[in-house]
């Protein structure tokens, strides 16, 4: 008898030590994946996720543009005939950090009942309907509606509240027609009274501030009350900027609304410019460039935004997509769109908009 309750007592006893072994190692693990966790969140907030380099990843792209609503025919390589699509897998990694997958369904919880507003040109164009596809491959069955008003398209994920806006602006400065013809108003910014009620604003603007002729969409400058046929183009886009700075420190309310500038988007019509100069565009191009930096300097005007940046008292995030973008010299449509013009200018979707909007989720989640 004696026997038979050692021999229970030493059962209870190895059950219990293995019991609260057992226990112990998975709070070990929980607090490892919690503090892992955290760790990364904190490189994330600390590092550069603007510097790195371009990786392989043959889990990319994130969606199939064949599903993406409403594709815009520049955009959409695929179906006018790129051969290729390694240009499809590639990722990019920051030299000092992970950044997290885009995740597309806690994006629209987070900002459920958001106004996210993109204002530009057809880069910014390029960059909503990167995100818009995003959004729409992470939930295919959601309602989804779009508008287009005199001021904006408007992409809503009714289910969620999310609404997703382009407001196309060349200048983000006015032009309006006078007696003597369009003016091109440099101190003057009338488009913000619909900008400030958005609850995140990115915006962008160089691609026509050289552009003349027939396509110049302006016929005089005003500029501090002059009227000039013309001028240094850096300098008008210089005063713009600065306009539109004081446009943010006296309207944006940061309490309610985020503020992002991209950075200048960078064109492939020179092989030179990335050390081929036997390649005349980016034709035929279909890898990145190694490494983390760009043979050829960054323009100008990338300088000039950071200036202007500079000077804005309300918090602008600098969205710094210039030189991970000049990488991707593999990533523009080329030919490969609606009616076979050349284009180094914009770029594929599924592509590098779909990365500039994996760092846009970080910028906002952080």
């Amino acid at each position: 008898m004696v026997f038979v309750t050692q021999r229970l007592c030493s059962i209870l006893v190895t059950f219990f030590l293995i019991f609260f072994s057992c226990l112990f190692v998975a709070n070990s693990e929980q607090y490892h994946s919690s503090h892992l966790k955290l760790r990364k969140q904190s490189q994330v907030t600390s590092c550069n996720v603007y510097e790195g380099t371009w990786v392989f990843d043959n889990s990319y792209p994130l969606y199939n543009s064949s599903n993406c609503p409403k594709l815009r025919k520049e955009f959409d390589c695929q179906k006018y005939g790129r051969p290729d699509s390694l240009y499809l897998k590639y990722r990019w990694q920051p030299k000092q950090c992970d950044i997290p997958r885009f995740d597309g369904p806690n994006f629209l919880r987070r900002f459920k009942g958001k106004n996210i507003m993109f204002v530009g040109d057809s880069i910014s164009f390029n960059q909503m309907q990167s995100l818009v596809c995003l959004l729409h491959a992470a939930v295919p069955d959601s309602n989804i509606t779009g508008v287009k008003t005199t001021w904006y398209y408007n992409t809503t994920f009714q289910d969620y509240g999310v609404s997703i806006l382009l407001f196309e602006s060349h200048y983000l400065v006015d032009i309006e027609v006078e007696a003597i013809g369009r003016m091109l108003k440099l101190d003057s910014l009338k488009n913000g009274n619909i900008w400030k009620d958005m609850d995140v604003l990115v915006f962008n603007t160089w691609l026509w501030w050289y552009r003349s002729g027939p396509t110049q969409p302006w016929d005089y400058i005003e500029d501090g009350g002059k009227v000039l046929k013309d001028m240094d183009r850096m300098d008008a886009f210089r005063k713009a900027l600065t306009t539109w700075g004081r446009w943010v420190d006296t309207y944006v309310d940061p309490g309610k609304t985020k503020v992002l500038f991209q950075g200048i988007n960078p064109t492939h019509y020179k092989g030179k410019d990335w050390n081929n100069p036997g390649a005349k565009n980016c034709t035929n191009e279909t890898t990145p460039l190694n490494g983390s930096t760009y043979p050829t300097s960054l323009p100008e005007a990338e300088y000039v935004v950071k200036d202007a940046l500079s000077t804005i008292k309300k918090p602008v995030h600098f969205f710094d997509i210039a030189t991970l973008s000049q990488l991707r010299k593999d990533a523009h449509p080329g030919h490969y769109n609606y009616d076979k013009g050349l284009d180094c200018t914009h770029w594929c979707l599924a592509g590098l908009p779909d990365t500039w909007n994996q760092l846009l989720y970080v910028a906002l989640t952080k």
